[in-house]
């Protein structure tokens, strides 16, 4: 085969010790091959850098193994070029499984441009990354609170959930912190309601009457120092990521103009993509990449499963909570959730709006404009015909008999 890199490595990357296999130009054109270990640590990293360079090694492959990989990368960045593979597309022949093995395997790929990089940004966008996914890995923690408070009033016979669609807003914050205190006049408490919850007085009286003890008060007590903690962290956080992307706030208000896509949201989608959208060749790429593709695996000339691949876990949870918010809206997005629904369920209609956002935001960033909705009633007016002839038939299988009447 033909040697696309005649100096190059394979990294063999674990938590406390790197296999490294490097090479390069030998006699009679076969590769000399040179195997080491290092350790993980800074020093031994640097140690691994001078053994390449020392050998003239321009290029250097290694598994996507957790985040072991990225001490390494930290370090080589800048004097190498970095190949960081997925470990699905590195497999070994079976029965050969050693660290010297796999190092050699990941070189000798990597020596006749047989691997395929991933997609790795660059330094500022991983840092933003790291901040945006500990907030979302914070709010995470917020929601289980809050799911914990309510398991705490139903050992108390406080049914404040059946009631409050929100346990811990303002109203159900006033009251929590009068059952912590020790009040347990159901009428006093539920005076403390605000806006329309003062409406649902009487409903309210009856789900506080309750038997809150000593040790659930302490409980709720400490749950919404808690709660408080993790509030004023996730404003913090929320401060640093926007400091961050102080230079991209056009970027940040065209995305917002996408229905379902907030500030949280579209802070999440550059801090995971970027906005250069040079490094996808197109937006089926990228959606593949978010893991919002439906898969391949056909055999025999029969398609079987069509499970999507994980693709990127924070930016498709995060698209999936937009498409949620876009189904419920007026707009294109919102008909199309409906329509899908209606004959493939909610679960994939909200799949396929997820995927139809990411292509939007593709489109969006490279061409840096804003989104132009089509309308609720655009695959309505696209096919009127077919439109007509769909409501006739529905309205004739419930027993009526439609005339059409063409407007004068």
């Amino acid at each position: 085969m033909e040697v696309v890199h005649a100096r190059c490595a394979g990294l063999d990357v674990h938590k406390r010790v790197i296999v490294a296999c490097r090479l390069t130009p030998g006699q009679r054109g076969r590769p000399e091959r040179e195997v080491a270990s290092f350790r993980s640590t800074s020093r031994g990293l640097l140690e691994l850098s001078d053994w390449l360079a020392g050998a003239g090694v321009s290029v250097v492959a290694m598994e996507s193994t957790g985040s072991f990989w990225k001490p390494v990368y930290n370090v080589l960045e800048g004097g190498f070029e970095l190949v960081v593979v997925n470990a699905t597309h590195l497999k070994a022949v079976p029965g050969r499984k050693t660290d010297v093995r796999d190092s050699e395997w990941i070189a000798d790929l990597l020596r006749h441009g047989l691997l395929r990089p991933s997609f790795i940004p660059e330094r500022p966008e991983r840092e933003l990354r790291e901040l945006t996914r500990y907030r979302t890995t914070l709010l995470q923690a917020r929601t289980a609170e809050v799911n914990r408070i309510q398991k705490v009033l139903e050992g108390a016979n406080v049914k404040l959930a059946s009631v409050a669609s929100d346990v811990v807003g303002v109203s159900g914050r006033a009251m929590l912190e009068a059952m912590v205190g020790g009040d347990a006049d159901a009428e006093a408490i539920a005076s403390l309601a605000r806006g329309r919850m003062r409406e649902k007085h009487d409903s309210l009286v009856e789900a506080l009457e309750g038997r809150v003890g000593p040790h659930q008060r302490f409980l709720l007590g400490a749950l919404l120092r808690h709660l408080d903690a993790i509030d004023a962290l996730v404003a913090e956080v929320s401060a640093e990521v926007a400091s961050r992307l102080a230079g991209l706030e056009a970027e940040l208000a065209r995305l917002q103009t996408i229905p379902g896509v907030g500030r949280r949201t579209a802070e999440t989608i550059l801090s995971e993509v970027g906005s250069d959208m040079g490094r996808f060749p197109s937006p089926g790429h990228l959606a593949s990449w978010a893991g919002l593709c439906l898969g391949n695996h056909e055999s025999a000339g029969k398609s079987r499963s069509g499970r999507a691949r994980k693709g990127s876990p924070w930016l498709r949870s995060m698209l999936v909570e937009a498409a949620k918010a876009a189904g419920r809206s007026p707009t294109y997005l919102g008909a199309l959730h409906q329509r899908l629904a209606a004959r493939r369920g909610a679960k994939r209609a909200t799949f396929a709006v997820a995927h139809n956002i990411i292509v939007i935001a593709y489109h969006v960033l490279a061409r840096g404009v804003e989104f132009q909705d089509l309308g609720a009633a655009y695959l309505d007016e696209r096919d009127r015909e077919r439109t007509r002839h769909r409501l006739t038939r529905r309205l004739e299988a419930l027993g009526y008999q439609v005339s059409i009447v063409q407007p004068a």
